[in-house]
C-alpha cells in the first residue's frame, strides 16, 4: 500500500471512531432519573392494555454499551419483535447513583454493570432480571443476542 493510501485508510478509521464516540456523547436515550417511577407505571398501564410485557433497561447516556443496546432495539430486524411484545422503559441510573431503589426492587445488581434488563408482566411481577452483567459488553455482542432475549421473554 502506498503512503497516501495508508493515510486515507487511517484517516477513515479515525473518523469512524470519532463518529461513534460523538454519537455516544450526544445520545439522549435515558430520560431524567426523576421520571423513572412514573415511566414504569405508565409502561405497566400500556402493557396491560396491549397484552405486552415491560422491559426495564437500566443504564445511562454516558454508557457506550447502553447506546449499543438501544441501537439494536431500533434495528429494523429487531424493532418489530420489541414493539409487538414489549413496552420499553429506559431507567436512568445516573453514574450508578440514581434509581437504586428500582434496581433493587427488580433484582438488578447495578454493580455487575449496565445495561441491565428486567422483564415484568403487565401486572408488574418480575419475570426475569439480568443478575450477571449479561449485556454489559453489548458493543461486542451480536444482534442475535438481543433477538434471542426478546424471543425468550415475549408473552
Amino acid at each position: 500500500m502506498t503512503l497516501p493510501r495508508i493515510f486515507y485508510v487511517v484517516l477513515s478509521a479515525a473518523m469512524l471512531v470519532a463518529g461513534a464516540a460523538a454519537y455516544a456523547a450526544d445520545a439522549h436515550i435515558y430520560p431524567d432519573p426523576a421520571q423513572a417511577a412514573a415511566d414504569v407505571q405508565h409502561a405497566l398501564a400500556e402493557a396491560a392494555a396491549g397484552h405486552k410485557r415491560v422491559i426495564l433497561d437500566f443504564g445511562g447516556n454516558w454508557c457506550p454499551d447502553c447506546v449499543a443496546l438501544d441501537r439494536y432495539f431500533h434495528d429494523p430486524a429487531i424493532e418489530p419483535l420489541l414493539t409487538a411484545n414489549y413496552v420499553l422503559v429506559h431507567v436512568n441510573v445516573g453514574r450508578v447513583d440514581r434509581n437504586l431503589d428500582l434496581a433493587r426492587r427488580y433484582g438488578v445488581p447495578l454493580d455487575k454493570g449496565v445495561p441491565a434488563l428486567a422483564v415484568l408482566d403487565s401486572d408488574g411481577r418480575l419475570l426475569y432480571s439480568q443478575t450477571g452483567g449479561e449485556f454489559e459488553d453489548m458493543r461486542h455482542m451480536p444482534a442475535q443476542a438481543v433477538t434471542d432475549f426478546l424471543t425468550r421473554w415475549k408473552p
